[in-house]
């Protein structure tokens, strides 16, 4: 099959690509012609079946209970309405069985390292998700406390007949669907979906892939049957019998236990709204710049859409079908998706198959052999997490990069590679450096506590998905990055001059 042929398949049937900018140039067309195309291209795809590939069956029990009151969708990862393979199924299993559909999100207390920057992020999207649900008589409930606790008497006070949920790698997650699992009666079935990847995370592989170079393939044959375009989540055609009460998010924002001193940023609107906008953006001024500058962090480049793309308030799935169905012809697209299709599940299949994605047991043994060998290695500074958290460093670019992350929320891509091998050299010991970073990166990142950020940090400090490379003192064969190698590729003190002045 050519590649014409397979493009073909993917997502375009019910409407014409919008016209594609002219080569050099940037598109200049009406505000929120994006929002108005993903519109006409979801109601014309309404009768579209769904691939049950996409679902996995958690619970022995396969049929809705008789004599419920309604299906319900346990919101975990994926926080839209749109876009949403889960809440598709769900309302789809709803209508069959002539049932009111619920939604639900249960908010714990706390998360990881989340601070209220990320849980800001989340319940201000989740106010958007709550709108949207009434629009559609989808009744939406926010439930406080972890999902063990609160979900199974939830069920069985609603009289559901059937849950179904997203899925997310990490282990909190996943024993939050443990807990679930053991709390709900027998006969209501529980179902996972994956909402977050295009190919689902058990059906791209069922092991730890090595390298992208591994998963590629795997990936990229599957794309014709799995990136389709989304039918629309519909106003629900069964009215449930007790309504959903408005939610008290005052009462929601204080029940976090979380450190707030970490405040908001404003340049990141939550919301599936702005994360549609933001996309729109990406495609008609920064796409064209994608492979040529995407590691340049002085070039507007990058998507930006990795907050939205983290908290699962956009569809990495629709944010490839718009990019392909709109973007420039050339290499742009083709790296784009790689970044945002494979290298993004490999993330996910690396934390789902290894339970040691977070710490220096999870590494190749020849990465785990190197750092141990080096682990003694005087290093040419010590910093402790307190100087390196203040940007308190001799590195000018590192500053940089840190101050960027605690005021905006966001580390450029290549710099955050830099950052976090710069950590490995200036702590005393690989564990202490991967602790570090994770640390940092969880805390004051948008997108932390995230299977990209976990992998970006064991790549950098660890080598996962990568190979050995010439042994030097400290990073052993682990990849090394040093000032003199960005300065070839940015200028170095012009990202310096826009974050060393400002004061954390």
């Amino acid at each position: 099959m050519t590649k014409a042929d397979g493009e073909k398949k993917i997502g375009t049937r019910g409407a014409e690509p919008a016209e594609r900018p002219p080569e050099g140039g940037k598109r200049r067309r009406e505000e929120g012609w994006m929002a108005r195309q993903v519109a006409e291209l979801r109601a014309a795809e309404r009768a579209q079946p769904f691939n049950e590939k996409r679902l996995r069956f958690l619970s022995e029990s396969r049929k809705v209970k008789q004599g419920s009151q309604g299906v319900l969708y346990w919101m975990c990862r994926d926080q839209r309405v749109q876009d949403n393979w889960a809440l598709i199924y769900a309302q789809r299993l709803a209508r069959t069985e002539k049932l009111p559909l619920h939604v639900c999100f249960c908010l714990s207390p706390r998360f990881l390292e989340a601070t209220v920057r990320q849980m800001g992020f989340m319940l201000n999207g989740l106010k958007e998700v709550e709108k949207e649900c009434s629009t559609l008589e989808i009744q939406f409930h926010l439930l406080l406390g972890a999902a063990g606790e609160v979900l199974p008497g939830f069920v069985k006070d609603r009289r559901m007949g059937a849950v179904v949920t997203d899925f997310f790698p990490l282990r909190l997650p996943l024993q939050w669907a443990e807990d679930v699992k053991k709390g709900l009666p027998s006969d209501v079935p529980f179902i996972q979906v994956d909402a977050h990847n295009v190919v689902p995370c058990w059906v791209a592989s069922d092991k730890q892939e090595y390298s992208a170079r591994t998963i590629r393939g795997k990936i990229t044959k599957l794309l014709p049957e799995f990136l389709t375009e989304f039918p629309l989540v519909e106003k629900h055609p069964r009215c449930a019998p007790v309504l959903a009460k408005p939610v008290d998010w005052d009462k929601a924002w204080s029940s976090l236990e979380v450190d707030r001193s970490v405040g908001e940023v404003e340049w990141a609107r939550p919301g599936s709204t702005a994360a549609m906008a933001t996309l729109e953006s990406f495609v008609d001024q920064r796409l064209q710049d994608f492979a040529a500058h995407r590691n340049n962090p002085n070039r507007e480049a990058l998507s930006q859409l990795s907050p939205w793309l983290h908290s699962g308030q956009v569809s990495a799935q629709r944010v490839v079908l718009q990019v392909k169905r709109n973007g420039p012809r050339g290499p742009s697209v083709d790296a784009f998706v790689e970044e945002a299709v494979v290298r993004r599940e490999l993330a996910d299949n690396f934390c789902y198959y290894n339970k040691d994605y977070d710490c220096v047991d999870g590494a190749y043994e020849w990465a785990q052999k190197t750092l141990r060998d080096h682990a003694k290695d005087p290093r040419p500074h010590l910093y402790s997490r307190k100087q390196l958290e203040e940007a308190k460093t001799g590195d000018r670019l590192w500053n940089a990069a840190q101050i960027q992350l605690v005021k905006e929320g966001k580390t450029h891509g290549f710099l955050r590679m830099y950052w976090a091998k710069k950590i490995l050299e200036w702590m005393p010991s690989p564990e202490e450096a991967l602790s570090t970073a994770l640390y940092l990166n969880d805390r004051y990142s948008l997108d932390g506590n995230d299977p990209n950020g976990y992998v970006g940090c064991m790549w950098s400090i660890c080598g996962i998905h990568d190979q050995g490379w010439q042994e030097r003192p400290v990073f052993g064969k682990i990849r090394y990055m040093n000032y003199a190698g960005c300065k070839r590729k940015f200028d170095v003190p012009a990202f310096e001059r826009r974050y060393c002045s400002v004061k954390l």
